[in-house]
């Protein structure tokens, strides 16, 4: 990427729903490649995409109008996260990153460390303390992503039917 590519975080609409489409199944090629049994099983599947695009939930990141990466925002709503073997590091609003997928054309630029900033300045503006996440024991990728961005290793948390890592970031 050179300076003069436009970057913008948006929420996604319908209209971006088959990209995001493609750019999910691409992921899952890439958890498959990698090894690792994150997204194997049928999830995340197009409906999922759908809901999150209806839901308000589906953020993107765009270059040039074309769209980059993907990630589900939920506030304070994983059903999933009210029993952690740990302790989370906060008890109040939180919000929630689900399904980051980036389109092969834009992998290994740096794009989910650019996400998890804007993410992190979106949450801070919506006067939210921290932000939860989780992964998969064996996405490497994700798991240096979130050491190298602060995130804080909480405990387990049982979703998508297998154990995931979880972690969390203080923003305030």
């Amino acid at each position: 990427m050179n300076n003069k590519n436009e970057i913008n975080f948006r929420k996604a609409n319908t209209t971006d729903i088959p990209v995001i489409w493609e750019i999910i199944q691409q992921a899952i090629e890439r958890r498959r490649k990698d090894g690792s049994q994150q997204w194997q099983n049928g999830y995340p599947n197009l409906q999922t995409v759908e809901s999150d695009v209806s839901k308000d939930f589906g953020y993107v990141i765009t270059i040039d109008d074309e769209v980059a990466v993907f990630a589900a925002l939920i506030f304070n709503d994983e059903p999933a996260y009210s029993t952690i073997e740990g302790a989370w590091l906060t008890t109040g609003e939180f919000l929630v990153i689900h399904r980051i997928a980036v389109s092969e054309k834009f992998a290994g630029q740096g794009l989910v460390k650019k996400l998890f900033d804007y993410i992190e300045d979106f949450v801070r503006s919506q006067n939210v303390a921290s932000i939860k996440v989780d992964t998969n024991f064996d996405n490497i990728a994700m798991l240096k992503i979130l050491e190298s961005k602060g995130y804080s290793y909480c405990g387990e948390v049982f979703l998508a039917g297998g154990v995931r890592k979880a972690f969390e970031k203080v923003l305030m």
